[in-house]
């Protein structure tokens, strides 16, 4: 273990979910302006990455149906990356239409998990996305994707590392530069952590995948130091550590980014962010969400 944290990487880029991932499993729905005030906090703690919005249809994820209200009043940053989830290409128009230059993709490792969050098998949601990816390219965005359940499934168990490298390279062929590694109920341990992305690793570069953890079982930091540990760098988490997923039972929510960047500044890493405005943000819509 001690030689192994000898050879962390220098910095990190944290993905923030919060505004999409934390807010999509309220029970309450937020108004467009606590929103755009949580956005704007955590743009001036100084994520360079915000995941925003969802563009999936307003009765299945009535917390975001405010989508096309709410990103083209985002706050203006040079610094910082705005994105949505997309489902489909009607998804996509709307994300067009709203003016945001990055989208998401998701799909999962577990077939069940996929028929009951989409609707769709794996195979068949990888062919509805294709047409969406190249049409996201082709009008000049960056498209991400989501794999959830990679290391256990609410419905099947555990997960096999090959299932989740199959997909992985289905999503790197549709075009997508980034693939984010979810551990969507949170029963991820290190050891699973390193045998299903050490797999991943023999085929695919540590700086193209990034890692998304709940804390269910409060592995999540754990988790993150044995990512680190073989070299990934990019992190999915979630201001105030809100969220969860509601097609998952019994996921929990995500890890906290005040908590991530705590740990990374204890060791060392470089992230580019505040933690005291971080916390800041934190407060802010921990607070929302009581009072709603």
């Amino acid at each position: 273990m001690a030689s192994s944290m000898t050879n962390l990487p220098q910095s990190v880029r944290i993905v923030e979910v919060g505004p999409r991932d934390g807010l999509q499993s309220q029970p309450i729905v937020l108004p467009v302006d606590q929103k755009l005030e949580f956005i704007r906090l955590l743009v001036q703690a100084g994520l360079g990455d915000i995941e925003v919005a969802s563009f999936v249809h307003p009765q299945s994820v009535p917390q975001l149906a405010d989508a096309d209200e709410l990103v083209p009043r985002l706050p203006k940053s040079s610094q910082t990356r705005y994105s949505a989830l997309v489902p489909n290409m009607k998804g996509l128009d709307r994300a067009l239409k709203s003016g945001i230059k990055r989208v998401a993709i998701f799909t999962a490792a577990s077939e069940t998990f996929n028929r009951k969050n989409i609707n769709m098998g794996v195979a068949e949601s990888i062919e509805v996305f294709r047409p969406v990816v190249d049409r996201g390219l082709n009008e000049g965005l960056s498209v991400r994707g989501y794999i959830s359940t990679c290391f256990v499934c609410p419905y099947e168990g555990a997960i096999t590392k090959e299932k989740v490298s199959v997909v992985t390279r289905a999503l790197f062929d549709l075009g997508v530069d980034e693939v984010s590694i979810g551990d969507t109920i949170g029963a991820a341990t290190p050891y699973d952590v390193k045998s299903t992305v050490g797999h991943l690793l023999n085929d695919f570069p540590a700086s193209r995948l990034a890692m998304h953890f709940h804390d269910t079982y409060g592995m999540a930091v754990a988790n993150v130091v044995a990512s680190l540990e073989l070299g990934l760098t990019v992190f999915d988490s979630s201001t105030g550590g809100i969220g969860g997923c509601p097609f998952a039972p019994g996921a929990s929510g995500n890890v906290a980014t005040e908590t991530l960047l705590y740990l990374f500044e204890r060791l060392r890493i470089g992230t580019g962010l505040s933690l005291p405005r971080l916390r800041l943000a934190a407060q802010y819509i921990n607070t929302a969400l009581k009072a709603a």
